[in-house]
C-alpha cells in the first residue's frame, strides 16, 4: 500500500464522507442544518458548501496520486484499478444525488454514465487484446467542464448566480455533449479492436 494508493483509498473515503453529509436525514433527526443567505436573494444549505470543499479535496488526491505514482514509478495493477474505481464512485455519486435532489437535470448522469461505461468497456476489450486507449482530449476536456460545474452546482452557482449566469448549468450540459462526441471518437478510433480476433 504506497502513497499514491492511499491516496486513492483515502479519497474512496471521502466520497462515502459527501454521501453522508448530502443524505443523511438531518430534519429527522432534529438537527438544525444551518443556512446561508445572499443578497437575500441565494438560500444555500451549508451541506453543499461542505460537500463541495471535500469534492475538491477528493479531486485534487485524483491529480497527486497519479502525479505521484508516475514520479516515482510507483505505478501499480492495484493502483490502476482502484483508482479507475475511485473516480467512477466520486463522480456518479455526486451527479445521481444532485439528479435525485433536483439540482440538475436527469439527462446529465444519465448520458455521463453511459457514455463512460461504454468507454470503459472499450478500453476492457482493448487491454485484453494487449492494447492501450489513451485519453482522447475532448475527453479531458469533458471532464474537466464536468467537475468545474458539479463545484459550481454544490457551491449554488456562485457567484455567478447573482448575476443570473447559469455557468454550472452550461458546464454540465457542455459536458454531456462533449460526453457524447468523444464517445463516437473512441468508437471510430478504436472499433478495428471490436470486431477483431486479434489477441495479446
Amino acid at each position: 500500500m504506497n502513497l499514491p494508493n492511499k491516496l486513492t483509498m483515502f479519497r474512496i473515503f471521502l466520497t462515502f464522507v459527501i454521501i453522508a453529509v448530502l443524505l443523511f436525514p438531518f430534519s429527522a433527526m432534529g438537527i438544525d442544518v444551518m443556512q446561508l443567505f445572499v443578497n437575500e436573494l441565494v438560500v444555500i444549505d451549508i451541506r453543499y458548501l461542505i460537500a463541495g470543499v471535500l469534492f475538491i479535496i477528493a479531486s485534487l488526491t485524483d491529480f497527486v496520486d497519479g502525479f505521484i505514482a508516475r514520479k516515482y514509478n510507483l505505478v501499480t495493477d492495484f493502483g490502476k484499478m482502484m483508482d479507475a474505481i475511485a473516480d467512477k464512485i466520486l463522480v456518479n455519486a455526486i451527479l445521481i444525488i444532485l439528479c435525485a435532489q433536483g439540482f440538475i437535470h436527469p439527462i446529465i448522469p444519465v448520458v455521463i454514465i453511459l457514455r463512460d461505461t461504454f468507454v470503459d468497456s472499450i478500453k476492457m476489450i482493448a487491454g485484453s487484446k494487449g492494447k492501450v486507449v489513451a485519453a482522447s482530449k475532448l475527453g479531458k476536456v469533458k471532464t474537466a467542464s464536468m467537475m468545474i460545474g458539479l463545484v459550481l452546482t454544490l457551491f449554488y452557482n456562485m457567484p455567478f448566480e447573482l448575476w443570473n449566469l447559469r455557468i454550472a448549468d452550461f458546464l454540465l450540459i457542455l459536458a454531456c455533449i462533449l460526453s457524447v462526441i468523444s464517445g463516437i471518437q473512441y468508437y471510430t478510433v478504436n472499433k478495428h479492436l471490436l470486431f477483431s480476433d486479434e489477441k495479446a
